[in-house]
């Protein structure tokens, strides 16, 4: 671990300010999986930018019609108690409540869960000059890749770790951010990038900006749900993921957005099974259709062709949950 100082910001202002005075220098929430990178040399910031002190990102806003706004300093934990927000928008409160474990929900943010780094082994491990270091391989094509991706869109396959993405996808949420520049809103599901363009980067956030607030539409009459299998229940990253959001009318499914998760570089939008599902009632033979279309393109690696079944089994079951 470098040397480093760290600055504590009362304000979102003096946080922007404190980042833009050193170049390099860094934004701290509840630090989860910062410190894992400076005990691991992949970043080495002159300054740590402390911002879990500014009390308007803690805060959560729900008025009756209106978009739930978040705020990304709040605790997993939090979100994933929250009575109103397990009614409105079950499968964020879900896919929250199931991250990590309840020691580390309690202090890591929603934020910092969105904005995580890939937990690929091959990215961790200083040895391994990977393209999301810089170098011109991805040592998982050939390597140990059991938990990796199996659709990609480019040449890293590093699974996306975010369980809140998931479910923040499925339910049109849009992020907030802040700079010196002005304030920026975009769509959770532009936000996240794959990596044929830059493997460095896996989301559109620059370097001085802030995560100000997460906002999260009003849909009546929607159903929603997170669901995600795991090696252990009690803590660790899902081998696959799933979050459905449906508005069913007169037993027929009207609208539908279902999205996937731990299984590419980005939370991806099953739009094959979204289609098999709408205008249809949501019986068993519907299901297992989707299910068979959200895995249609899936090009498993060498030591994770399990991830196509378990992907399978588990929308199905999600998709018959909601009907």
């Amino acid at each position: 671990m470098n040397r480093f100082e760290v600055a504590r910001a009362t304000g979102v202002v003096e946080a922007l300010d404190l980042l833009a005075e050193k170049p390099g220098s860094v934004l701290k929430a509840g630090g989860i999986d910062l410190l894992d990178h400076l005990k691991e040399h992949l970043l080495e910031p002159p300054r740590l930018v402390d911002v879990k002190d500014i009390a308007g990102l803690r805060t959560i806003r729900m008025e009756p019609g209106a978009p739930l706004r978040l705020g990304p300093l709040i605790p997993l934990a939090q979100v994933g108690a929250h009575p109103g927000i397990r009614t409105t928008h079950a499968a964020l409160a879900q896919a929250c409540a199931e991250a990590a474990s309840p020691q580390l929900r309690n202090v890591a943010t929603i934020g910092g869960n969105l904005l995580q780094r890939p937990r690929c082994w091959y990215y961790r491990l200083a040895s391994y000059c990977c393209l999301k270091k810089g170098g011109d391989i991805c040592f998982a094509i050939g390597g140990e890749n059991r938990y990796h991706a199996i659709f990609t869109a480019g040449p890293c396959n590093a699974p996306h770790p975010s369980n809140a993405a998931v479910a923040l996808l499925a339910l049109e949420a849009s992020l907030v951010f802040e700079s010196r520049r002005g304030t920026r809103t975009v769509a959770a599901e532009q936000f996240f990038t794959i990596p044929d363009g830059d493997p460095q980067r896996e989301n559109s956030r620059q370097t001085d900006e802030l995560l100000t607030a997460i906002e999260v539409p009003a849909v009546p009459g929607q159903r929603s749900m997170y669901a995600s299998v795991a090696e252990r229940a009690g803590f660790d990253w899902p081998l696959v993921s799933t979050a459905v959001s449906l508005r069913v009318e007169g037993g027929i499914v009207r609208r539908a957005r279902i999205v996937l998760g731990a299984v590419a570089t980005v939370p991806r939008r099953a739009a094959a099974a979204e289609r098999v599902v709408v205008g249809r009632p949501l019986d068993e033979t519907v299901a297992d259709a989707a299910a068979q279309a959200a895995v249609a393109e899936a090009q498993p690696l060498t030591e994770n062709g399990y991830k196509v079944e378990l992907l399978k089994t588990l929308l199905r079951r999600t998709l018959r949950s909601l009907a």
